[in-house]
């Protein structure tokens, strides 16, 4: 198989980060991280102004650098760019990461004439460019990245986002939820690399097993398509879209010059292509832990336990409006029920109000228990739920999950929504405790594989896209 022309270009042995300086600004920005991360090829900072930069000598121009440059970051002025790239085309530079701004997405002529000498000037030296008005590469597995503070930690998700804050979010996000990325991508004004060829890289990654997107517009509508549909069939695409309505496509315009067309339209394509469309990096990270955890869903009958009162009422019909399918609770449940001495076998029901319990005998984890070894069930979601009064310090999060059973449930896939949990008193070590015990649980939840919501309605949309997917696909 051929290599993408990508993989050519992640695996730096140099880099020199043009702009580079002590004083705090992004030229700074971009050539800290990759000492924090460790990045192990050679670095170089550029900026005549400085014989240094954080200890490392300093050179005045990519051409003046004595060893092998193959990536370049480019933080100077537009203005400066062609000079740099003529710098970068005599040193045998192969890629540039141009997070240098102020081109196409200005809406002035001679921005958007300039951009093209760019790319012009990038094809005659055999340059491949990433951006420019964006925040490049991160890539934890070879020690780079663009911010300070990103995790080390490689995982299976591939991110590729046309917006820099929007890859920060994304990023952010997916790390408290347990998502880690094999590459993430921030690509900009795409005058060169555009999101096709970031899903077409994607899709042939043996580090990738989902696939993350932010887009506000496509280049090529049918090559997207294509490499869209190509992909979905072996990995989860999931993608924002930018610029839905009338305001948000104006403001696509003069964030990254994309030009953002029908939202009906786009949601055909998404889902005729087998991809998942969500509205928000929230969403994206809803439904991606779910792939992440879960297992291939294909039948859409949910149980529901924990609640309370009001709140099975409501779980159902979010559940159904989501599009699952709330069964009413089996007969042989209760029967089984019955046998065990559950004094409610013939009163409770599918959602599993816990509140209506005469005694403390049956707890959310016997139902979930019970729910898990039936057939009748495709997906189970529980809410964990904690009354903490006067427990300061007595309960550890391994013997709060206990009740849950979480490794009694054999392999039926599993989601949990964190409530809010009263707190005993109102002082602050006991509001301090509680939140920690909650923090230790979604750690254990994660251990467990168990992807855990705020709500019921996140829980349900994103166990509902997952079945959406795989239902798709499994039917091509």
């Amino acid at each position: 198989m051929a290599t993408h022309p990508l993989e050519e270009i992640l695996h730096p042995r140099a880099i020199a980060v043009v702009g580079a300086s002590d004083s705090g600004g992004r030229g700074s920005g971009f050539f800290a991280p990759l000492i924090e991360l460790g990045y192990e090829g050679q670095l170089y900072p550029v900026n005549p102004k400085y014989t240094e930069v954080m200890g490392i000598k300093a050179y005045p121009s990519v051409k003046d650098i004595p060893g092998v440059v193959d990536y370049v970051i480019s933080s100077v002025p537009a203005s400066q760019v062609l000079s740099m790239m003529a710098d970068c085309a005599e040193k045998g530079v192969k890629a540039v990461h141009l997070y240098t701004a102020r081109f196409s997405e200005t809406g002035r002529k001679e921005a958007a004439d300039l951009e093209m000498e760019i790319l012009n000037q990038a094809k005659k030296a055999g340059i491949r460019l990433i951006g420019p008005n964006c925040m490049g590469l991160y890539y934890p597995g070879e020690r780079i990245s663009f911010s300070e503070g990103m995790p080390r930690e490689s995982g299976p998700v591939g991110l590729a986002s046309q917006s820099g804050s929007a890859i920060h979010e994304i990023v952010d996000l997916a790390v408290q939820r347990g998502l880690y990325f094999s590459k993430a991508i921030s690509y900009g004004n795409a005058i060169d690399f555009n999101e096709s060829d970031y899903l077409e890289y994607f899709a042939q990654d043996p580090n990738t097993e989902m696939v993350l997107m932010y887009i506000e517009g496509v280049r090529d509508g049918k090559r997207f398509y294509d490499a869209l549909h190509h992909t979905t069939a072996s990995k989860p695409v999931i993608i924002v879209k930018g610029g839905r309505g009338q305001s948000g496509t104006r403001a696509t315009a003069s964030h990254t010059a994309s030009l953002a067309g029908s939202m009906d339209i786009w949601e055909t394509v998404v889902r005729q292509a087998g991809a998942v469309s969500v509205r928000h990096p929230g969403e994206l990270i809803d439904v991606a832990a779910a792939f992440h955890f879960l297992p291939p869903i294909i039948g859409r009958k949910v149980g529901v336990a924990g609640g309370a009162g009001g709140s099975s009422v409501l779980a159902a019909d979010l559940c159904e409006e989501a599009g699952l399918d709330v069964i009413p609770l089996p007969m042989e449940i209760r029967e089984e029920m019955k046998a065990q001495g559950s004094p409610i076998w013939d009163w409770i029901g599918n959602p599993a109000d816990m509140s209506i319990r005469i005694d403390r005998s049956w707890d959310v984890g016997d139902m979930l228990k019970i729910m898990a070894g039936n057939p009748n069930f495709d997906l189970l979601i529980t809410f964990i739920r904690g009354h903490f009064h006067g427990d300061h310090g007595k309960v550890s999060a391994e013997t709060f999950l206990k009740q849950y059973r979480l490794n009694e449930l054999g392999n039926k896939p599993l989601l949990a929504v964190m409530e809010e949990h009263r707190l005993g008193g109102n002082g602050d070590d006991e509001q301090a405790w509680v939140q920690e015990l909650m923090e230790e649980v979604k750690v254990g939840l994660m251990a467990a594989g168990v992807p855990f919501y705020p709500n019921i309605e996140q829980a349900a949309e994103a166990g509902s896209k997952l079945i959406d997917y795989y239902q798709r696909r499994e039917s091509r």
